[in-house]
């Protein structure tokens, strides 16, 4: 897995885009800077977006990124399988990208949230997620504002009925997510968006403890070890 380059993505007003590089490294890749103004992925190999309030989240949070001329490169990169992982902030810019299906809108309590969540692993067959096991519980850090995850019932049947939900809220539902939903893929399986942090929950003693046993604050490494593996099959 060592060698394997993950780009991370820099916009005005992210926040988190330091402990996604350091979760890369934990786990075994090379993390590289992308910045929102340069046309170029660097030869990278894979692709984090992650959470913050981009442009402080002005029209609606993600909107004004989409434009920005990495996406570009990356919109097509991602069609032609290309792993891409959208965390918070990033997955609002992969819906506004129309790389993921569906919108992101304000908690349904209106007020910004900040928790530990338990998450059910639902597809363990992504590109960023096969290190899980299906019907795993994970315990991640969340924290949004515009966490709601809404898609007409259409679009929602159509990702329950091809296994495009990758995780869904377990035991509360945090934000109003149409069916529970916390994070979803594309048909392919390289496109990964959730609301929340898994970047924040890579070593033990600085997560979350996990809801079952031995993984004490680790349960977000293997999204990173994931990709990684994919990379190299």
């Amino acid at each position: 897995m060592s060698g394997a380059r993950v780009g991370v993505v820099t916009f005005p007003g992210t926040l988190d885009d330091r402990d996604a590089a350091r979760a890369v490294r934990l786990a075994g890749g090379e993390a590289v800077t992308l910045w929102h103004a340069d046309a170029d992925l660097r030869g990278v190999d894979a692709v984090v977006l992650p959470g913050g309030f981009s442009y402080g989240d002005y029209l609606r949070a993600g909107a004004i990124s989409r434009f920005a001329p990495v996406m570009g490169e990356l919109v097509d990169a991602a069609k032609g399988g290309l792993p891409v992982l959208g965390i918070c902030n990033g997955f609002q810019v992969l819906t506004e990208a129309h790389l993921l299906p569906g919108s992101m809108i304000k908690n349904d309590h209106r007020t910004f949230l900040c928790r530990e969540q338990v998450l059910a692993v639902e597809n363990a067959d992504t590109a960023w997620t096969r290190d899980y096991e299906q019907g795993e519980r994970i315990t991640i850090p969340l924290k949004n504002q515009d966490g709601q995850y809404v898609a007409d019932e259409r679009t929602l049947d159509e990702l329950e009925g091809e296994g495009r939900v990758v995780f869904r809220y377990e035991g509360w539902n945090p934000n109003g997510s149409r069916r529970d939903i916390a994070g979803i893929t594309n048909a392919e399986g390289n496109v990964v968006g959730l609301m929340p942090h898994p970047e924040h929950a890579v070593e033990a003693g600085f997560g979350p403890d996990a809801p079952e046993g031995p993984r004490r604050g680790v349960d977000g490494l293997r999204f990173f070890t994931s990709v990684l593996r994919s990379l190299i099959r």
